[in-house]
C-alpha cells in the first residue's frame, strides 16, 4: 500500500485549543513534516478549519486520534496524495485556446 504524503481535512473544532496548538500537536506526529491550518468559519462555540498535512508517511489513524483528543471532528477528507512522488492537481478550469 502506498504511503500517504499529503492529506487535506475539513475539521470542526472548539475554540480551544487554538489553531497554533492544533498545528503544533499534529506536526509532532511521526511521519509528518509540515502542517497548515486555516480558519474559514467561526461560530460562537466552534471553528471550521482546513488542515493540510504533508510528510513522507502520514499515519492517518494517529492524526484522527489527535483531532479526537482535542474535541474536534473530521467533517471530510478533501484531498489525498500518495506514492513515491507528490503529484499536483491539474487545473481543469483554465481557459484553453480554441
Amino acid at each position: 500500500m502506498g504511503k500517504i504524503r499529503r492529506v487535506v481535512l475539513d475539521i470542526l473544532k472548539p475554540h480551544q485549543p487554538s489553531i497554533l496548538e492544533l498545528a503544533s500537536s499534529l506536526s509532532d506526529v511521526e511521519g509528518v513534516s509540515g502542517v497548515d491550518v486555516t480558519v474559514y468559519e467561526i461560530d460562537s462555540k466552534v471553528e471550521n478549519v482546513k488542515v493540510t498535512i504533508e510528510g513522507p508517511s502520514i499515519p492517518y489513524e494517529q492524526i484522527s486520534n489527535k483531532i479526537d483528543e482535542i474535541g474536534g471532528s473530521i467533517h471530510s477528507i478533501d484531498k489525498v496524495s500518495s506514492g513515491k512522488e507528490m503529484v499536483d492537481e491539474v487545473d481543469t478550469h483554465q481557459d484553453s485556446p480554441h
